[in-house]
């Protein structure tokens, strides 16, 4: 069993950076593939950002290559999602999302491989 716990969320002009943070509890996080999930007004959840449980491997949705960064720290059982350049399109309530694999080198981009959810955090960016 896992629980997931974001924070960092708020209102931010557009431009503007915030980091979100996912504290996962549990003692196997070594063996936990992470990954951010967000979900705009009116519309379904997509796949944000994924890394893999060894090795830093990554992947992104295409409109946030090279704005957003996940980032992982085992030490601290998290995972974080550093979003620099926001724009009004990124408003959405943001979730942190784990699943247990041995695939160490995979990352993984579908709501149905992942296993725990956390609550999620809003993010609103402003024009």
């Amino acid at each position: 069993q896992v629980q997931l716990v974001e924070s960092g969320g708020g209102l931010v002009q557009a431009g503007g950076s915030l980091r979100l943070s996912c504290a996962a509890s549990g003692d196997t996080f070594s063996t936990t593939a992470m990954g951010w999930f967000r979900q705009p007004p009116r519309k379904g959840r997509e796949f944000v950002a994924g890394i893999s449980t060894r090795y830093e491997r990554t992947r992104y949705l295409d409109t946030v290559k090279g704005r957003f960064t996940i980032s992982r720290d085992s030490a601290k059982k998290s995972v974080y999602l550093q979003m620099n350049n926001l724009e009004p399109e990124d408003t959405a309530v943001y979730y942190c999302a784990a699943l247990k694999t041995v695939a160490y080198y995979s990352v993984y981009d579908q709501e149905t491989d992942y296993d725990w959810w956390g609550q999620g955090t809003q993010v609103t960016v402003s024009s």
